[in-house]
């Protein structure tokens, strides 16, 4: 008999195309996709539930449906998307609590699935050339996704120590991109004109959208635990990627950097937590030897490639000399503010 899964953040583009795979599968009998909204794209054979994961319900559903496989690809990573900080928090974190109490009680729940980040190693210029799966956070990460990530794995822990019966499988994915996802890093990416902070020019790996969807199905159908590093082969500077969706970037203090992505989201621009504006300046390496040896996954793509695929769908024409001279102004006149220097260069 195949695997009856369900599968968390249905609505999103991920989480979405995961179950829509995972029923074209023969090995798995059914897919039941939950979510608090309807999917804006099909499910194929995949059943839909409209439940909330922060609601004891979810117990209900898991039951019902003699679930054997839990996969959890609702952490959410901007905020705009969740409506604002605290209800991403409380989705991310209260959700998982409630979804692991649930599969805790569940017999029939064998197998869970995480779908975690790179985000909870943090970004610090103490940091090794390459995460290993057993290294932690020099600096643990303050606030936003990479804080929730941090909680949500310590959950995880928590219940494989009062399930050792069920397999754990955490998966934690570089900056996934591509041409039909949408993230704050692409967003950033899309701006006119792209601040990167003063005199530094980070190390980032990228992960493409189907490759993520192809090791979650890698996942849920292998019999892999533990947790797994995931991103495509070597890097990209911040610079170079500028450089491939061809925008303009402007060099700001490191002190306006967080101050700048607040100015970001005021305007709708683009969601930037002062960890993630970290992340722009000391970058983050993976190592994916567990990845490749002990997972055996080889994704399609590099970091280089992905990033690419996702640069075609970026407006290639830089925008007016006018406006990106204005672009610019506004950013630096925003830095000056930040830092108590008036257009005279004398502090206030």
């Amino acid at each position: 008999m195949g695997q009856v899964v369900l599968v968390t953040g249905v609505s999103r583009y991920i989480g979405g195309v995961l179950a829509r795979r995972l029923a074209a599968d023969p090995s798995v009998d059914r897919v039941i996709g939950v979510d608090v909204i309807p999917p804006p794209r099909d499910l194929g054979r995949a059943e839909f539930v409209r439940a909330d994961i922060r609601n004891p319900m979810i117990g209900k559903v898991i039951a019902q449906g003699d679930v054997d496989t839990v996969v959890h690809a609702n952490v959410i990573a901007t905020p705009t998307f969740a409506g604002g900080r605290t209800p991403q928090k409380e989705i991310n974190v209260i959700g998982t609590m409630q979804l692991l109490a649930a599969c805790q009680k569940a017999s029939t729940v064998k197998r869970l699935v995480v779908k975690s980040t790179a985000a909870v190693y943090g970004s610090t210029p103490r940091d090794p050339a390459m995460f290993t799966e057993e290294m932690s956070a020099k600096r643990l990460p303050s606030s936003g996704f990479g804080k929730d990530s941090i909680e949500v794995e310590g959950y995880v822990r928590g219940f494989a120590r009062r399930r050792p019966d069920a397999e754990i499988l955490t998966l934690r994915f570089a900056n996934i991109i591509g041409p039909r996802i949408r993230t704050s890093i692409t967003d950033y990416f899309n701006l006119p004109v792209i601040p990167i902070p003063l005199g530094y020019d980070a190390r980032l790996q990228f992960f493409h959208e189907d490759d993520a969807i192809a090791a979650l199905v890698r996942g849920v159908t292998g019999l892999t635990t533990g947790v797994v590093n995931l991103a495509g082969d070597g890097v990209l500077t911040v610079t170079q990627a500028a450089g491939l969706v061809r925008r303009p970037y402007v060099m700001v203090p490191m002190a306006a950097a967080g101050p700048l992505g607040g100015l970001g989201k005021r305007f709708g621009l683009v969601d930037f937590s002062p960890d993630q504006m970290s992340f722009l300046a000391f970058g983050r390496g993976m190592d994916t030897t567990v990845m490749r040896e002990s997972f055996g996954f080889m994704p399609t793509f590099t970091t280089r490639a992905a990033f690419e695929d996702f640069a075609r769908t970026v407006t290639p024409v830089l925008p007016s000399l006018d406006a990106a001279s204005a672009a610019v102004g506004g950013l630096v006149g925003a830095a000056q503010q930040v830092l108590g220097v008036s257009t005279r260069g004398r502090r206030h």
